[in-house]
């Protein structure tokens, strides 16, 4: 597993390290062995507490937690063991619900739809940018990954309707709502 620490106003030992690692690292079980999952880990004190904030990718598929504790090494056992549940329960649920290998599915490389910095307008400021493949998949599948990255809303190629550029997206009145590109 391909690991990533963040520190934001705490000091990092190397046994803090180790056991992150150790503890986090037993995750990759859930996963195949030719595809490594990476882990970003940020540590931070907020009010004299720990906070850890763990983002996994593997296959496709993120998964994040972030837990806060009066013990670091407390918070790193929440935090792992909370992402563990979040992996069994999307696991099971995507492929008994949705269809069988979504989880083991290989993604290529997909073109990035992002604006480059000469096509910007000027009245604008971005002050971040992310960049990610759009993957085919059902709105189902969609809302489930959005509810794991825990956003608004999610971005991907609709499989159900000819692999359209489509959104889903959290109603304020409750509910799910979907975006769907097309022809005018």
């Amino acid at each position: 597993m391909k690991f990533t620490f963040y520190e934001k106003k705490v000091q990092l030992t190397d046994d803090l390290r180790e056991y992150a690692e150790r503890k986090i690292g037993k995750l990759a079980r859930f996963f195949k062995e030719e595809q490594e999952p990476e882990a970003h880990v940020t540590f931070a004190t907020e009010r004299g507490r720990f906070k850890v904030e763990v983002t996994l990718h593997a296959n496709g598929m993120y998964y994040r937690v972030s837990e806060v504790t009066s013990d670091v090494f407390a918070t790193i056992d929440s935090a792992v063991a909370a992402i563990e549940r979040q992996i069994r329960k999307h696991k099971t649920r995507l492929e008994k619900k949705l269809r069988a290998g979504v989880i083991e599915r290989e993604i290529g490389a997909l073109p990035s739809y992002a604006r480059t910095e000469d096509e910007e307008e000027k009245e604008f400021r971005i002050v971040r940018t992310k960049r990610f493949p759009i993957k085919p998949m059902a709105p189902e599948e969609a809302i489930l990954q959005m509810n794991l990255l825990d956003h608004e809303f999610f971005v991907f190629r609709n499989m159900n309707a000819g692999d359209a550029f489509s959104v889903v997206y959290k109603r304020r009145q409750g509910g799910y709502g979907l975006i769907e590109s097309g022809d005018m």
